[in-house]
């Protein structure tokens, strides 16, 4: 296997001194993700300094490090760490050769990019890189290109933001071939004054793509109209995706196919193709359409893309689907516990409105970040709770205040300050035949939740 990085390169990029010859085959900047052959590069953080943990990733086999001081140990000096892995990031860019597609949108990015990845490695096995876990912002992106082999054919890289300037920064980093943006929904609103806002600030995308670039963009968003004037200042092709008349990849029927997924049948501009995708739910189809057209635009193969859609499993934190034996028979845990915002939690409390169970149970934690909008926000899941005929609901989080009250009189509930007295709870609350429905922002720790029922820890 040869080395993803050498001493010499790594210093060559940085500007740094290397003290010796060494060769790695990773890049880590978390001491507790090294492995045997990584590079681990020391950064200086808000909460804490990666200088403290070289010892630590030294003895997990990091091959090399990246710091600032001198150690005993082979390394490379550099004046700031952080920089230097933007400039390994950007090396590892300027090196390839790989078609490069870059995924932002309010919801879907991680999904999509999970889907593209294994599209693509069905197509050229081994071939394909990817961001791992939600590695999508100023540290995230740079340490995900610089574990970008020289040789890959294809690259698919997130990118997030919560401010406006944040993407115009990833994506001239990242110089993707392809730009696409999932969806606009009302995430990060207390840093926006709007979904306009949002919009503006999901279509700098497209500011970074490489000349003859494409564009992907959502046609039933009501913000078509205002991401296509954007990408059409920088790609030289705009593709929409969607269900409407008159998108250029859409989804000409699709149904449940009984089992938590769909079925569908698509058309890609000329092309009419029917697939399954292991996941349920519209949203899930906007996000294979938008795969692709994603696919089609960097000379991918569509029937491989199909059946990769069937292969996926859901991700944890994103749709991963456990079923739990329990006394008396067993229930089906849904976990979407890692992130929400007003659509994710409609149209995943839609989709659950197609699952068949003896009773529909949401545990759903607050919304973060919604600014002066947050209680109406909140109070609009009651109706979405109603339409999919949920018969219990345990909300977590001062947010879920609203709902709470919007729910009086129409389903049960409870409502609890966080998760710790949630778990305490689920043993009351579960039954067997249950369909559990777990979904909120990151911080509220429903995580938790899900472990306790998957090992039987409540």
């Amino acid at each position: 296997m040869s080395a993803l990085w050498t001493a010499r390169a790594i210093a060559g990029a940085t500007g740094g001194t290397a003290s010796a010859d060494f060769a790695v085959q990773g890049v880590a900047f978390d001491s507790r993700e090294v492995t045997k052959g990584d590079l681990f590069v020391a950064m200086k953080g808000e909460a804490t300094d990666g200088h403290k943990f070289i010892d630590k990733a030294i003895a997990a086999g990091a091959a090399g490090i990246v710091c600032e001081t001198p150690i005993d140990f082979p390394h490379v000096r550099v004046a700031d760490s952080a920089a230097a892995l933007t400039a390994l990031g950007a090396a590892s860019r300027a090196r390839s050769r790989a078609r490069i597609i870059g995924v932002t949108g309010s919801a879907g990015k991680t999904g999509t990019k999970e889907a593209l990845y294994a599209a693509l490695d069905r197509f050229r096995p081994g071939k394909a890189h990817r961001s791992v876990k939600s590695y999508n912002n100023h540290v995230g992106v740079p340490l995900s290109l610089a574990r970008m082999p020289a040789n890959a054919d294809y690259g698919v890289f997130e990118m997030g933001m919560n401010h406006a300037g944040e993407l115009a920064e990833l994506t001239r980093l990242v110089r993707p071939h392809v730009a696409i943006v999932t969806t606009i929904a009302p995430a990060h609103m207390e840093f926006f004054g709007s979904e306009e806002a949002i919009a503006d600030a999901k279509g700098e995308i497209f500011e970074g793509l490489e000349p003859g670039g494409t564009a992907i963009i959502p046609f039933d968003s009501p913000h078509y109209a205002r991401l296509r004037a954007k990408a059409e200042r920088h790609a030289a092709r705009v593709v929409s995706f969607g269900f409407g008349e008159g998108a250029d990849v859409r989804a000409v029927d699709w149904l449940s196919d009984g089992r938590g997924g769909s079925l569908v049948t698509a058309e890609v501009e000329e092309a009419l193709l029917c697939f399954t995708i292991a996941q349920g739910g519209a949203h899930w189809v906007a996000n294979a359409l938008a795969v692709l057209a994603a696919v089609k635009a960097v000379g991918g193969d569509l029937p491989a893309a199909g059946l990769a859609f069937a292969e996926m499993g859901g991700l944890a934190g994103r749709g991963a689907r456990h079923r739990v034996p329990v006394d008396g028979g067993e229930i089906l845990v849904i976990d979407e516990s890692y992130n929400a915002n007003p659509a994710s939690m409609a149209a995943t409390i839609g989709q659950l409105g197609d699952e068949s169970g003896k009773r529909k149970v949401v545990i759903l934690g607050s919304m973060k970040e919604l600014g002066a909008g947050g209680e109406a926000y909140h109070a609009g899941l009651a109706a979405p709770l109603v339409a999919a005929g949920v018969q219990f609901a345990l909300l977590v989080g001062e947010e879920m205040a609203p709902l709470a009250k919007a729910l009086e009189g129409r389903i049960d509930f409870e409502h609890v300050a966080a998760h710790p007295a949630a778990t305490a709870r689920l043993r009351d609350l579960i039954r067997p035949g249950d369909v559990v429905l777990i979904k909120g922002s990151n911080s509220v720790g429903l995580s938790h939740l899900v472990t306790a029922l998957t090992h039987g820890d409540y």
